[in-house]
């Protein structure tokens, strides 16, 4: 059994340090995409304060197999949009850009998905492997501003690590 909380005073650079350690150590030995992004997803949940909503949603070929899109993968939070195109909302934009999605107030960003009408900021950063997108990790958050280039910069490093593991 594992028991990952990061210290009640920690700063924030040391909590995505031990957010980093913690799925490292989940994630090494286990062959299982689908299980890493639950534990993961559950992980966030536990380190980083004031979510709502911490999960994945994974590149997949569209309903008629012409293209490719984002489906919903582990989460932790309400239930959540299914499907999103590449290009639209702050997930396929990261998608489709490769670049991750520092937003302070989703309302203000063009074409945005409102799934859960409590989110107020979000966090949306790609997983690349081999310079292709196949996933991204989505933080949202009930607070205007919540998420910081500190917590852009632990979930990057984050998604370099899940890239070989997911």
């Amino acid at each position: 059994m594992f028991d990952f909380k990061p210290a009640a005073d920690a700063d924030p650079a040391e909590v995505h340090r031990d957010l980093l350690g913690a799925a490292d150590a989940l994630t090494l030995d286990e062959p299982d995409g689908i299980a890493n992004m639950a534990n993961v997803a559950a992980l966030i949940w536990e380190f980083l304060p004031d979510l709502n909503w911490a999960g994945f949603y994974r590149v997949a070929p569209t309903r008629d197999g012409a293209g490719s899109e984002l489906v919903l993968g582990p989460f932790v939070g309400r239930p959540a949009c299914i499907r999103i195109p590449f290009g639209i909302g702050v997930c396929g934009t990261a998608a489709q850009s490769r670049a991750t999605q520092l937003v302070a107030d989703v309302h203000a960003f063009p074409g945005h998905i409102a799934c859960d009408a409590a989110s107020q900021s979000e966090l949306v950063v790609p997983v690349l492997r081999d310079g292709a997108v196949i996933a991204v990790i989505d933080l949202d958050s009930p607070t205007p501003g919540r998420f910081t280039r500190a917590d852009a910069e632990g979930i990057e490093a984050l998604a370099t690590l899940l890239s070989a593991r997911i």
